[in-house]
């Protein structure tokens, strides 16, 4: 594996050159990204020479259409889905919504659905309402010391045949632990079950081959992938056939409006594209291939080898302190770089004595109420959770180590 190019990488985000960013290190990377320079030229470049209603027949209006259709289909390519099966809303929660309300009337009397603990409230809150109508809501259950997802506890929620539709995450917020998603996707299929998998975890340290999970629905949020703030929703075709309509009534035959009922924000899709850029140079200054799949799959081992080199060593330290409770894998290679970790006392309070070392991380509960109510934690003093991506540096994880040793109680 070719050793990633931090420096090059690092040039690609403005944020680094920023002079009021200077001697901070942005450890809250799962709240939100740094973009990169790619899709802040596209989205610059659309809002001064391309704000006009798209794919009408005058020449900007054709430029800005052929720009968010590219987004579409160059993104596609690299989740390894058809370009018709991935559309854009305004955030995976109100994609996660919408999806819900199709599924209401999708359900047939009698049959379940089965949804996590493990979950951000985005990806099980929408589900979880289903039983105001009627829905049998089954819950698959995390391990409350470790925060694991057993695949094999969800094997006897499945037996009876009744369950439709499969609710989780690729990995969680905090438990961070990449799931089998492959696998359970196998699972539940076998016995007759769609899945929908939260990817917005996941998707900032490498895109995922979504064709090759298996999957029928995986969600995942652009702004958290160096992109602008929207929600990307791959639906298989199979899938989404079989789901009722939610756009408008003229849309019903195109899959990606199907679920999309607002209008969409045409700057954002067209600098969407602008992370496929990001990939491909990525893929191609490394020796790479340039375009397409190729590239999104070498991306996404350049970022995840250089994520788990990163982390190890943090793992490692904060498992010999006698002063918090690591949340999640203590292998790296198990994980994600999202750490969230139990404190003595407030979290949000040891964040913000962080803060003056130059480290930019966040405290509390991040959405994650329900699985950190399984572990056990007391939410009203909440998680530190410590997140970065494969732009963060030797150097800022050093300074992080210090910096905790200088505000824990050791």
């Amino acid at each position: 594996m070719t050793t990633l190019d931090t420096a090059w990488v690092r040039a690609q985000f403005p944020a680094f050159a920023a002079p009021a960013l200077q001697g901070q290190a942005f450890f809250e990377n799962a709240g939100g990204s740094f973009p990169c320079a790619q899709v802040v030229h596209r989205l610059t470049r659309f809002y001064t020479e391309r704000k006009v209603q798209p794919y009408a027949p005058y020449a900007a209006s054709q430029i800005a259409g052929a720009e968010m259709d590219e987004a579409r289909e160059r993104l596609a390519a690299m989740l390894g889905v058809q370009t018709h099966e991935l559309s854009f809303g305004p955030s995976t929660t109100a994609n996660t919504y919408v999806l819900a309300q199709a599924v209401r009337r999708w359900l047939k009397p009698g049959e379940a659905i089965v949804v996590t603990d493990q979950d951000h409230e985005a990806n099980t809150g929408p589900w979880r309402r289903l039983a105001e109508d009627g829905v049998e809501v089954r819950e698959w259950r995390i391990d409350p010391t470790t925060g694991h997802l057993d695949p094999e506890a969800l094997a006897p929620l499945l037996a009876d045949g009744r369950v439709r539709l499969v609710c989780f995450t690729h990995c969680s917020n905090v438990v961070a632990e990449v799931n089998d998603v492959a696998g359970i996707c196998a699972m539940a299929a076998a016995l007759g079950a769609r899945t929908c998998v939260d990817g917005v975890s996941y998707a900032p340290h490498g895109l995922p081959d979504v064709g090759a999970l298996g999957c029928d629905v995986y969600l995942f949020s652009a702004y958290k992938v160096y992109g602008p703030h929207q929600g990307l929703m791959v639906i298989r075709e199979g899938f989404g056939a079989e789901l009722p309509n939610q756009g408008h009534f003229f849309n019903c035959d195109t899959l990606y409006k199907r679920f999309t009922p607002a209008g969409p924000d045409h700057a954002q899709i067209a600098a969407s594209a602008g992370m496929a850029d990001y990939f491909e140079a990525l893929s191609l200054h490394h020796g790479g291939p340039a375009t397409g799949a190729g590239a999104a799959r070498a991306s996404h081992d350049l970022m995840r080898a250089r994520e788990v080199a990163l982390l190890q060593p943090l793992l490692d330290a904060l498992v010999g302190r006698n002063d918090v409770r690591l949340i999640g894998p203590q292998d790296a290679a198990l994980r994600a770089p999202t750490v969230a970790v139990e404190l003595p006392g407030n979290a949000e309070a040891v964040a913000a004595a962080l803060a003056p070392h130059g480290i930019m991380a966040g405290g509390g509960d991040f959405y994650a109420v329900r699985p950190l109510q399984a572990l056990g934690i007391d939410l009203d003093k909440g998680v530190l959770r410590m997140s970065f991506t494969h732009y963060t540096s030797e150097e800022e994880v050093d300074r992080l180590l210090h910096a905790l040793d200088a505000v824990l109680p050791g």
